[in-house]
């Protein structure tokens, strides 16, 4: 009877597993398939409060996972930290998704909370992620490039900059857009520059107005790039990062800039 129990219990499992089991995503043709890197800090990870409507698929939008799986998108699209949110990824990708009806969105979450533009280098690792921003984020889109093809980096960060890094800001985020255009066998990918936040009564300091003109810098020498404004989008009660109305707002906003930029 001993043996027969465990008969039952096996088969039974296989049985459940066959039922419920996730089918392998099946991917589209390569260059239907428009991968977006998604890199910087929390910002981009996104802390937006996630609403159940979040939770379900994106149509047509699939994400890479931790462990480097595709898999339907949904939030959190980033697992850089257990609190990640809605970002601009998001709606950017469900913006994208839904302009071709022929395409399918492949994200490439990438970004890490706290992370300053120092630990976007080969070999640094950044404690708080317990990751190598840069090597991960290489490694990640040249898995993904295996499947699809790139056709957006969108970039959110500074915020941990707004120091004694300020004065380099620029020559450090050209240097990492030249350095993923030419490792990605991009070169004309469109980079899009996200503007640090400017909440209201928050007042800029003259470290990030360094970092804000940097930004700028950087995207005129490096086209084709766009920076998107930041104006008028609200926080969360952290007075750090952007809620979900205005995540969805920037998202919307990235991908406006990136629409005129390959209707050139």
């Amino acid at each position: 009877m001993k043996k027969v129990g465990i008969l039952c219990t096996v088969v039974c499992g296989l049985l459940l597993s066959a039922a419920f089991g996730a089918d392998p995503v099946k991917l589209p043709p390569k260059e239907k398939f428009y991968l977006v890197l998604l890199a910087g800090q929390s910002n981009m990870a996104g802390r937006g409060k996630i609403q159940p409507e979040d939770r379900a698929p994106y149509p047509r939008v699939l994400m890479l996972n931790k462990e480097g799986e595709w898999v339907p998108a949904s939030a959190p699209v980033h697992f850089d930290k257990s609190f990640a949110g809605i970002g601009p990824g998001d709606a950017f990708a469900k913006l994208l998704a839904g302009s071709d009806p022929s395409i399918t969105v492949g994200l490439i979450p990438a970004a890490c909370g706290g992370s300053s533009i120092r630990h976007w280098r080969p070999g640094v690792y950044w404690e708080q992620t317990q990751s190598h921003p840069y090597d991960d984020a290489v490694a990640r889109t040249r898995k993904a490039l295996e499947s699809g093809t790139l056709k957006a980096i969108l970039w959110h960060q500074g915020e941990a900059d707004c120091n004694k890094n300020a004065d380099q800001y620029a020559r450090w985020l050209t240097e990492l857009i030249r350095d993923f255009r030419q490792k990605f066998n991009a070169p004309d990918v469109p980079v899009i520059v996200g503007q640090l936040s400017q909440f209201p009564g928050a007042k800029w300091s003259e470290t990030r107005r360094k970092v804000d003109a940097a930004q700028r810098k950087a995207v005129e020498e490096n086209q084709p790039a766009a920076f998107v404004t930041s104006e008028g989008l609200t926080s969360n009660p952290d007075k750090v990062h952007f809620d979900r109305a205005s995540q969805l707002e920037f998202g919307r906003r990235y991908f406006e800039a990136w629409r005129k930029l390959i209707a050139r």
